[in-house]
């Protein structure tokens, strides 16, 4: 979002961060997807977790490749990006580290569903960053982009919710994070708003780092996961991924603003 470099003295528009904080609700409202799976049976939730699982592999691993990678290169040198890439992707192993370390209390939940909850978090600071760009553009800008957002957050969150799930949360500890990680949209909202001069360095960055953040959750927590099936459950986890990674291309190609 480019535009936002010549937005001048954010702060004399109250009635733009009035529509930044309404846009970036709307969107942290998403992390309340998991109700609708309140009411279904464990088995019944059981039978689809898998698929959310595979889904969620390839949305992290194509939102890597075809979405924040592509945009940290028109950001900073390629050589840069990937560095910030790799410190993600290393930082995220030394977080995973900490909680094998210090889970003893709440040791039926694997540490990838924390990790998971984290990454989603930044990756949502930066939804809200983009948000807030758009809203200094114009305000029918802003709400087409906010929709395009919400959009494109749907079947994440629900794939969340399930790898959630998987990783030994119940139901409503998984809503209840979910929400508190999407909700970090509302703060890039404001941070962008005020740091509007500023906040395509700003998010430089966050953007290689939520990278390589995805990546190792995928290669590390959630493709092991997917080694544990066997049979035409197996094989049909991998069209899943598939299709996961075909998701995120063509919203790639079709909405190139989100």
């Amino acid at each position: 979002m480019k535009e936002f470099i010549n937005i001048r003295l954010p702060f004399q528009h109250m009635e733009t961060l009035i529509w930044i904080i309404l846009g970036t609700f709307f969107v942290s409202l998403l992390g309340l997807i998991g109700v609708f799976a309140m009411p279904m049976r464990d088995k019944q939730l059981k039978k689809i977790i898998y698929v959310l699982t595979a889904f969620a592999i390839g949305g992290l691993l194509g939102g890597a490749f075809f979405h924040l990678l592509p945009e940290a290169f028109g950001e900073m040198p390629a050589d840069t990006a990937l560095l910030f890439t790799l410190i993600g992707f290393l930082a995220f192993l030394i977080i995973e580290t900490y909680f094998h370390w210090h889970l003893s209390g709440d040791c039926c939940v694997q540490p990838y569903a924390y990790l998971l909850l984290f990454g989603d978090g930044v990756h949502n600071f930066i939804d809200g960053l983009v948000i807030a760009g758009s809203f200094l553009v114009g305000i029918p800008f802003g709400i087409v982009t906010t929709i395009i957002v919400f959009a494109h957050e749907i079947p994440e969150e629900l794939g969340i919710f399930g790898v959630l799930i998987n990783g030994g949360l119940d139901k409503k500890k998984a809503v209840y994070y979910s929400f508190i990680a999407q909700s970090t949209a509302i703060i890039g909202g404001v941070a962008g708003y005020f740091l509007s001069a500023s906040v395509l360095g700003f998010s430089a960055f966050l953007i290689p780092f939520a990278a390589g953040g995805f990546i190792y959750i995928a290669a590390s927590g959630l493709i092991p996961e997917m080694h544990k099936e066997e049979g035409m459950k197996k094989a049909m986890s991998l069209l899943i991924i598939l299709f996961g990674l075909i998701f995120m291309w063509a919203l790639k190609v079709y909405s190139p603003n989100v």
